[in-house]
This record gives structure tokens, C-alpha cells and sequence, in this order.
């Protein structure tokens, strides 16, 4: 269900609504200028990223420290899937889901037109918040892992695959109502509100080696393009990453505003596969006619 508007959106956001210079599905556009109407970013996100930005950072310092490690995986996802059935709005809930399926999309897409190699595709894929208790946020890390670990060392191509060479077996398109949501009045919190909150439970409830690899993996984003656009033929695409240079190592400085881009990364490549793809499809018909 779609998030009501108090009133008309403004000429900036009417202008992104056309934009489609970046490629973005509409949906994801739809969903995100919902979000960011949402009364609790522009009132409550201020503060909750000051001071919890300043929790996170003593919770990192802490970690840090020569003391035994924990982890609690379990209760991690429990409390986050409680969380968004509960408190965080429809349109945010559905662009969490949606990364989900367009990193999987991506690493999928790699691993198909990839012949060399045997890596098992990604099968992350949820359809209800409930979903994401199985297909985790910690497993969700972890499968980029071991994807990027599996393929090995980078075999770049003489030239970039025909259409009709491109493999997209594992690939599965965001179809209109593809995500479950029933809708709860309680579900007001916009989408960098609740990542503010989670920041912190990520920190805590993970080992500190876990934490600084999840937070670090965003900038394998470059990467992933890089391969991505020799596949296509299409070396535009490293400039979509804003998360780059996966061999320096950071902390949790600046970690909303990295998590939010590495999602439209991932929206804005998942839109560029998508279009090649549908392109590729509306020529085949062409042919058969």
C-alpha cells in the first residue's frame, strides 16, 4: 500500500520524479520520495542520528577492545523484523525488500555470465518482513563474501559479451506486487530513521570483525561495477559507486549516508540490467517475427 501525501510534492521533487537520467526503476523512485516526505526525517532523523551516531561510536570503541566477543545473530533479526512489521512506514519496509532482491539480482547476474567459474547463485529473495528471520542482513553480507571470494581473481574480457551471450538464468525481475505488506497504523518511521536505530544493534549484537567487514563492504560496489560494465561493455557504470576503493578499510563515520548509497547503487545497476535485459527480450521477438 502506498503512503498517503498530505500534499503535492515540490518542483525539486516533481523534477526527480522525471529524471530518469540515472537509470532507477519508478517504482524505487515512487517509494523514495514517499520516504523522504515522511514527517519523522525531517523532524526525528536530525536527532536520532546525532545521538545515536555518538552511541555508535562508543559501541565501536568498546568492540575494539581486547575483551571476549559476542554475537547474537538471532535476536538481531528478530528485533529488526519485529521492528519494521511494527514501526517502520510501508514505502521503507518495501525498498529494504527491494535491496534484497537487486543486490541478489547483481551478484546472480555476475555469477551466470561468469562460465569460468562455479559459484553457487544467491537465493535471497524475500517477499514478507517475516522472510528476512531465514534471508538475513548478516547472511546477506556474508553471501557478497563469498561470491567475490569464490569467482577469484578478476579474468577481464577482450570484449564485452553480445547481447544474445548474456546469461540471466538466476535473474528474477521486481515485479509490480511482488512484497507482502499489510499495513499497521503504527508504521510511521522513515527509512534513515530506522537505519539510525539499527546502526547501533548491528554494532553491539555482531563480533567486531563481522561489524567492520559489513560496514567495509559497501566499497566492494566499485568492484562489482567495474566487472559488471567489462561484461556489458559499459565502463560508465564505476561511476554510479559511491562507496569505491574496497582496500581502505574505514569505521562507522559517515555510515548513514554510505548504507543509503550503497542501496541506490544497487537500484541503479539493478535499472541498467533490467533495461539490457527487456531490450534484449523486445529484440529476440523482433527476430522470431
Amino acid at each position: 500500500m502506498a503512503d498517503a501525501r498530505p500534499r503535492p510534492r515540490s518542483p525539486f521533487l516533481r523534477a526527480l520524479e522525471s529524471d530518469d537520467s540515472l537509470p532507477i526503476a519508478p517504482e524505487a523512485v515512487r517509494l523514495w520520495l514517499n520516504d523522504i516526505e515522511s514527517p519523522t526525517r525531517w523532524s526525528l532523523r536530525p536527532l536520532l542520528q546525532f545521538l545515536l551516531a555518538m552511541l555508535l561510536h562508543l559501541i565501536w570503541f568498546v568492540k575494539r577492545l581486547p575483551l571476549p566477543q559476542f554475537r547474537a545473530h538471532g535476536l538481531l533479526q528478530r528485533l529488526i523484523c519485529w521492528f519494521c512489521t511494527h514501526f517502520v512506514s510501508p514505502s521503507a519496509n518495501q525498498l529494504i525488500l527491494r535491496h534484497f532482491a537487486t543486490e541478489s539480482n547483481i551478484l546472480n547476474f555476475l555469477i551466470d555470465n561468469s562460465p569460468e567459474v562455479t559459484v553457487e547463485p544467491l537465493t535471497l529473495y524475500p517477499r514478507r518482513i517475516d522472510d528476512m528471520l531465514d534471508a538475513s542482513f548478516v547472511k546477506h553480507d556474508q553471501e557478497l563474501f563469498r561470491v567475490i571470494e569464490e569467482m577469484g581473481h578478476w579474468r577481464q574480457r577482450p570484449a564485452p559479451l553480445a547481447p544474445d551471450a548474456i546469461n540471466w538464468q538466476h535473474w528474477h525481475p521486481l515485479e509490480e506486487g511482488a512484497f507482502e505488506l499489510p499495513r499497521r497504523r503504527t508504521q510511521v518511521l522513515d527509512f534513515e530513521s530506522a537505519h539510525a536505530l539499527f546502526m547501533c544493534l548491528f554494532c553491539l549484537l555482531l563480533t567486531r570483525e563481522e561489524y567492520r567487514d559489513a560496514i567495509n563492504g559497501f566499497n566492494l560496489d566499485q568492484s562489482i561495477a567495474i566487472r559488471i560494465g567489462q561484461l556489458i561493455g559499459d565502463p560508465t557504470l564505476a561511476e554510479m559507486a559511491y562507496n569505491k576503493y574496497p582496500h581502505y578499510l574505514v569505521g562507522p563515520w559517515n555510515l548513514s549516508q554510505r548504507f543509503l548509497m550503497h542501496g541506490f547503487f544497487t537500484e541503479y545497476l539493478y535499472a541498467r540490467l533490467e533495461r539490457l535485459r527487456r531490450a534484449s527480450l523486445a529484440s529476440e521477438s523482433l527476430v522470431e517475427k
